[in-house]
């Protein structure tokens, strides 16, 4: 997620950034420190897999980011707190500098999370007392939907980590599981032709949801909800897993290499299922929707249910339907579409046009929003990414079917 963009084409705003957008910086600011609350400093440094981030580390790359693209460029007189993080927390940035390793952000031992809280501080109090030009605006906006997608990676970053704790500590103690649909699941038709795709209004969006563009759609039928725990349990007991003709050849080559044999946070217990979330572990609740699969397992699952993934077109278009259910607030959902550029896509100058262009091939889109997605932070037109083998991400599935 960390890899989307921005649509910064709007006209930069006249005289001072607004009070309004000072205030969102503020809350955004401070949900991430209440995610981070429960983490003792040694769960903030630790990396669990080169895919994963510490959890210190997404609190100073957000900050980085604001220090990088708001204060240096737009406040003059500002100093960077330490000249050093710019090599530590940079992401992937070429025209900023280099970088650490991504693989290996487990090593920074230092600075400390003490360290990094004063960095925090520091900048957020430079920012909130500066009076930043309008124009800065733009960037300031990014920088709050960057964090808040940050805001999510570092809960699924340390729900891997602690997964692979004997202990399975909780990352949110008093956690609940999201309220789903009772409603069975039924397909809801959507008629063919040309179909609208992309974003359309005048508020914030990231630049891979432009341009607004027309595909024509065959008819299909779209299910209501989420595909459920149940549904995954009766494909696991039928042999989806042993079952090679299900799969795609790299899926299989993946999942064989990987003894996958269940969602990634699956536990059986003496013949019991439970699943470790950000709860702690818990018995697996078989009317929640399945979460934590990759793109080929649910490819997989949609072959053996006679049926197939949306593309992100049929999702779109099918989101606005009131019989669809679960649209957001529980799972990303994988669909069957390449993450590629739409028609007339360009990327923005410098290293802001870094954030998402360049990561446009082999990867697969996702659609929705998922239980860890901060509220308000997702659209229809919204389109997450990820490689089709990863499986740590809050990532489900909705079926589809031809007329």
């Amino acid at each position: 997620m960390d890899e989307l963009g921005s649509d910064l084409q709007p006209a930069a705003a006249e005289g001072l950034v607004s009070a309004r957008l000072l205030d969102r910086f503020r809350t955004v600011r401070a949900y991430t420190e209440l995610l981070a609350s429960a983490l003792t400093d040694e769960d903030q440094c630790v990396q669990s897999m080169p895919d994963a981030s510490p959890a210190k580390w997404h609190r100073a790359h957000t900050t980085w980011f604001f220090e990088q693209f708001v204060l240096v460029p737009f406040l003059p007189d500002y100093r960077p707190f330490d000249q050093s993080f710019s090599f530590l927390f940079n992401s992937y940035y070429e025209a900023v500098g280099a970088r650490h390793p991504r693989p290996a952000r487990g090593m920074l031992t230092r600075p400390s999370a003490q360290q990094v809280t004063a960095y925090r501080w520091h900048v957020d109090a430079a920012l909130l007392e500066a009076e930043l030009p309008g124009e800065a605006a733009p960037v300031l906006e990014l920088g709050l939907q960057h964090e808040q997608q940050h805001q999510e990676l570092l809960m699924t970053d340390i729900l891997h980590l602690f997964s692979l704790s004997p202990l399975y500590p909780a990352a949110l103690p008093d956690w609940q599981e999201p309220q789903g649909t009772d409603a069975p699941t039924t397909y809801v038709e959507i008629g063919g032709g040309l179909a609208p795709v992309g974003y359309a209004g005048g508020d914030f969006c990231f630049d891979n949801e432009t341009p607004r563009h027309r595909v024509y759609l065959e008819p299909f039928a779209i299910g209501s909800r989420l595909v459920r725990n149940r549904d995954w349990l009766a494909f696991i007991r039928d042999g989806g897993y042993r079952t090679v003709s299900l799969w795609m050849s790299d899926g299989w080559a993946t999942a064989q290499a990987g003894s996958w044999q269940s969602p990634l946070y699956w536990r059986e217990h003496d013949g019991a299922w439970w699943q470790f979330g950000p709860g702690g572990l818990r018995v697996l609740d078989q009317d929640a929707p399945v979460r934590h699969i990759s793109w080929y397992e649910a490819d997989a699952f949609a072959r053996w249910a006679g049926a197939r993934l949306p593309t992100e077109a049929e999702w779109e278009t099918a989101a606005a339907h009131p019989a669809l259910r679960e649209i957001t607030g529980h799972v990303w959902q994988w669909t069957e579409s390449a993450y590629r550029p739409y028609p007339g896509f360009k990327a923005a100058p410098g290293a802001i046009g870094e954030y998402n262009g360049k990561f446009m091939v082999n990867q697969m889109v996702l659609r929705g929003g998922s239980l860890a997605t901060p509220e308000g932070h997702t659209r229809p037109t919204y389109r997450n990414f990820f490689h089709p083998d990863k499986r740590w991400q809050f990532s489900g599935l909705r079926l589809v079917r031809d007329l």
